[in-house]
């Protein structure tokens, strides 16, 4: 795609439109379809994404907010950037998705939201917890950011709470070339206090209703995410298509757990993560790296042992399937190029230390 990504972004400059450009309008309209939302909203970023539908949706100090642990740091980041108290639920052992059943006890008369991750390109259960949500009057926030593409039965992610959040960081199924994000909602009301408040609070030029911040997805990566868009569905394929062989490599090994596919969705596979049984996993980690696999742990301090969240008195939050998970998992590399050769080389390395 260089020469076709070459030529866009030179129209940009060209064009001096380096904010709000056409081609931003054009990258809201196109994904917003393609996620089969009324409003898509791009921002700088997926953690302002999610700061930014918080402070939408009226959360403030005091208020809690309901998360899992077990994902990146900018979830229960941006909570805290509001002096909201991030409320850890622990996941569930098979998806290392936010377990629904744990939500119920987890509500107070603080509770202002639940933001849901669909964790490493596998949709959470959401019937469940919108389930839990309506009957406690919760807005959901749902952190799409690693799992653009995934459908939770019918419908994609992103589109199945009060407000969808996105990442297009370089490394995401969809990634443009430096920081970028989006928001989703159906709600005409929201989506209007969303673009105000990523524009300083502006409803028109220097006319300020709402404190607001300056999130703004520039023109040059939204024409680069209007081409790299129409792959999108490629890019899942080719993931899917290495995940695939992964699942084959490691069957019926009693050490290895390959990713859970569930019935009610498709996953897009943002990271291919193994839970290891009875395997040294720095071994394992130090073993890929000497043959110049780049494996990954995600995460290795779960969210309620991250010492920013120290002022929340967390050290006595027990959340045992975190726990265990955190000490278990590695990431193998996944992505749209890998090749067979690369990947039967990958997997016999992974083999050749987990069976020794």
């Amino acid at each position: 795609m260089k020469e076709e990504i070459g030529t866009a972004v030179e129209k940009v400059l060209e064009s001096q439109q380096f904010i709000m450009g056409p081609e931003v309008r054009q990258l809201e309209a196109e994904i917003a379809a393609f996620v089969g939302s009324r409003f898509a909203l791009g921002c700088a970023s997926g953690s302002d994404a999610l700061l930014l539908a918080l402070m939408a949706l009226g959360v403030d100090s005091g208020d809690e907010v309901i998360t899992p642990p077990f994902t990146f740091v900018a979830t229960a980041g941006s909570i805290s950037r509001l002096k909201a108290r991030p409320v850890f639920v622990d996941i569930d052992r098979e998806t290392y998705n936010l377990d629904p059943t744990l939500l119920e006890v987890a509500i107070t008369s603080r509770t202002k939201a639940i933001m849901p991750v669909h964790l490493f390109g596998l949709a959470a259960e959401m019937e469940k917890i919108n389930e839990t949500a309506r009957a406690h009057h919760l807005p959901v926030i749902e952190d799409a950011a690693q799992a653009i593409g995934a459908r939770y039965h019918d419908r994609n992610v992103g589109n199945l709470g009060a407000c969808g959040c996105f990442s297009f960081f370089p490394s995401k199924n969809l990634g443009c070339y430096g920081d970028g994000g989006a928001m989703f909602t159906n709600d005409e009301q929201l989506a209007n206090k969303l673009r105000m408040i990523a524009n300083h609070g502006q409803s028109k030029r220097y006319y300020h209703d709402v404190v607001g911040c300056n999130s703004r997805l520039d023109t040059v990566q939204a024409a680069i995410l209007n081409i790299k868009l129409r792959e999108l569905d490629n890019y899942i394929a080719a993931r899917r298509k290495a995940a695939d062989y992964y699942d084959a490599a490691f069957a019926n090994n009693a050490k290895i757990t390959t990713p859970f596919r569930a019935a009610y969705t498709n996953h897009v596979f943002h990271q291919y993560t193994l839970v290891l049984e009875g395997v040294n996993r720095d071994g394992l980690n130090e073993h890929l790296a000497s043959k110049q696999i780049p494996s990954m742990i995600y995460y290795p301090v779960p969210g309620h042992k991250q010492k920013m969240f120290d002022s929340f008195n967390l050290s006595e939050v027990e959340l045992k399937t975190t726990d265990w998970l955190t000490e278990r998992v590695i990431s193998l590399p996944i992505h749209t190029e890998l090749d067979e050769e690369q990947l039967s080389y990958i997997a016999q390395s992974v083999l050749e230390y987990v069976n020794q």
